[in-house]
């Protein structure tokens, strides 16, 4: 569980990016951050990704506070969190296999077998000995989510991993999330300004305003539907 107490982050004394933010974040859901540019969204990820401390409140993970443990033991606490960006950042010169494995390989550790699991549960189990160029964007993101999922983490954080991709391959993403979610059972934190992914994948989402925690809300979950024709589909909505 994720719990958030009088959270504040400011990067200058004149501006505060979170101000007392109190949001409990349940084991194994997929919760949704929502919010216009400069909302904080960002900066929420990057307090839970625990790359520097809050100026004030506290975050609680399963209880613990990261702050109050060493620098070793929230490095060990930071290899439980995985993080999907809206830019894949895969490297160029590394293959498919790879670069999912990367993240086993800062931590001293390989598991081929687990790799090659994760190369065939996002889909691309003939890709692996491609590199990030033979691939298209949806097909780089699916090496993106590979790679958050090899340590089995405990929470994988999601920063607008779909706005850079259309609505099919959006659409192939989340459902990927869905199912990375069903089947590793991770706690999904998605942060994003597109409603329509919100309510396809979250069950409950927070709004923020200006750095200040809005609502949290349940989610009426939708599904989306894509033509499967897409000249037709573009056609429709250019002459609707």
């Amino acid at each position: 569980m994720i719990v958030l107490k009088a959270l504040s982050k400011s990067f200058t004394r004149e501006t505060a990016a979170l101000a007392d933010i109190n949001l409990t974040i349940k084991t194994g859901e997929v919760f949704g951050i929502v919010g216009e540019s400069g909302a904080g969204k960002s900066t929420l990820l990057h307090l839970l990704n625990l790359l520097s401390p809050p100026t004030k409140g506290e975050i609680l993970l399963d209880g613990v506070d990261p702050w109050q443990l060493t620098e070793q033991e929230r490095r060990q606490l930071r290899q439980k969190i995985g993080t999907i960006f809206q830019t894949p950042h895969l490297l160029a010169n590394r293959t498919v296999l790879e670069n999912i494995a990367l993240p086993l390989k800062l931590q001293g550790r390989k598991d081929s077998a687990k790799v090659n699991e994760l190369l065939n549960f996002v889909g691309l189990g003939d890709k692996g000995r491609a590199y990030p160029r033979q691939l298209s964007g949806g097909q780089q993101q699916r090496v993106a989510i590979a790679r958050a999922l090899v340590t089995e983490p405990a929470m994988i954080l999601c920063d607008e991993p779909t706005s850079a991709l259309d609505e099919r391959t959006t659409l192939e993403i989340l459902t990927l999330l869905k199912q990375a979610q069903t089947t590793f059972q991770p706690t999904i934190v998605f942060v994003s300004h597109e409603l329509t992914a919100v309510k396809y994948l979250c069950q409950n989402a927070a709004i923020l305003a200006a750095g200040k925690l809005q609502e949290v809300t349940p989610v009426r979950q939708r599904a989306i539907v894509t033509d499967t024709n897409y000249t037709q589909q573009v056609l429709a909505r250019l002459q609707a």
